[in-house]
């Protein structure tokens, strides 16, 4: 099947064969996505990080806030204690950072794309990265990093090896982006099968970045007709908050929308 750019499926079962599109790898004879996905509720979002939501001089706060977070915090899961264990970590606590969230599981990005009731009017989106190819714009030193390791994406110790701070790494004059699997802090990380891109730099948008390099992303248009279809079948193959969200908030979220009425 050839793919476009965008792609708009027609039923439930259309959409799995988009999903699952080119998953499989002829080196091992097993199904292994080069794809990660990203689901968001409304399909004209940009994919604005919440350090660029931020506004303001964010280029310059971006360093204090990671800054002040490190001085104020006392945590015990930073085992390796190197900055990008640190942006991880922040991150995942809901401070503004140049990381956008993604997912290796599109059911994952499924259920981000149709959590929210309220956006059930409005077409929502799944952007599907093709991570493993991002080396090919990496500088030297940091593909020689994934080389020298066998891997598609960097973990915390490997990006340290290259850059001791996000800031070193900023000063870097080409635009690229990197794929960084972060340390399992919690189940909610492991549960969402979680993986971070960010930019060389803290004002570029991933969106304006793939415009020229379209073998790199597909995009999935989700109807606001199926979101309530695929929305219960995502809960009748257990992806929902109880699962992805671990604890009593996520729970009670995933209650709150089970019983809420369709109409």
């Amino acid at each position: 099947m050839k793919l476009k750019e965008e792609y708009l499926p027609q039923s439930w079962t259309d959409l799995q064969e988009i999903l699952f599109h080119d998953s499989y790898n002829k080196k091992i004879d097993r199904i292994r996505s080069p794809y990660v996905y990203r689901g968001l509720s409304y399909f004209n979002y940009e994919m604005k990080t919440s350090l660029i939501r931020l506004g303001g001089n964010f280029k310059t706060l971006e360093f204090h806030l990671l800054r002040n977070f490190k001085k104020y915090s006392h945590r015990p899961e930073i085992l390796s204690n190197t900055e990008w264990d640190w942006l991880a970590l922040a991150q995942h606590h809901g401070l503004p950072t140049r990381l956008l969230d993604w997912t290796y599981s599109p059911y994952v990005a499924l259920h981000f794309a149709t959590a929210e009731l309220d956006t059930y009017d409005n077409d929502g989106i799944i952007w599907a990265l093709k991570y493993e190819v991002l080396t090919d714009y990496l500088p030297e030193k940091l593909s020689k990093e994934l080389c020298r390791v066998g891997s598609n994406s960097f973990t915390s110790s490997m990006l340290n090896n290259v850059y001791k701070s996000l800031e070193e790494l900023s000063e870097e004059s080409s635009e690229f982006t990197v794929a960084f699997e972060s340390p399992s802090l919690d189940t909610r990380i492991v549960n969402q099968f979680a993986i971070f891109t960010f930019m060389s730099h803290a004002e570029s948008l991933l969106d304006d970045w793939l415009l020229d390099k379209p073998d790199l992303y597909f995009r999935i248009r989700i109807p606001a007709a199926m979101k309530w279809e695929i929305r219960d079948k995502l809960d009748q193959v257990n992806i929902n908050e109880r699962v992805l969200f671990p604890g009593f908030d996520g729970l009670s979220k995933w209650l709150k929308r089970h019983y809420t009425p369709k109409n």
